[in-house]
């Protein structure tokens, strides 16, 4: 589990590999990630648009941009907490996902919200220590 607030907002990942999913011999691997986002402030926020930086065991990068996560733009007043699982296909058997999400509150201030950065490892990853 990865944790992190910003401006009394916690954002909590669970990355697991999903294995049935998953094609290690044709350089398909599979990650499902819940996030659980909760208001721990006083003000109701609501969640506008993601962004995902995702990066694979090569290096490559990709960014993902968009409104609200799962088809919803979820408003949480103080002490809501909303949760999803999504899911990120990569060609190699590990990566880093990372991000932000925008959340507007109710006089129309904009705040951003850090997503932790979190690690995609399957059991197909080679381990190295420096």
């Amino acid at each position: 589990m990865y944790e992190t607030v910003t401006s009394d907002i916690r954002v909590r990942v669970t990355p697991r590999f999903l294995e049935d999913q998953s094609s290690p011999d044709e350089g398909r691997f599979f990650w499902a990630y819940t996030v659980e986002i909760r208001n721990a402030g006083t003000e109701t926020v609501q969640l506008m648009t993601r962004r995902w930086l995702i990066t694979d065991g090569n290096g490559r990068q990709e960014t993902v941009r968009g409104p609200g996560v799962v088809g919803k733009t979820p408003k949480l007043a103080a002490g809501q907490s909303f949760e999803y699982t999504s899911g990120c296909p990569l060609t190699t058997p590990s990566g880093i996902m990372s991000g932000s999400y925008q959340m507007a509150l109710a006089d129309g201030r904009m705040l951003d919200i850090a997503i932790p950065s979190f690690s995609l490892d399957s059991p197909y990853a080679k381990r190295s220590i420096n």
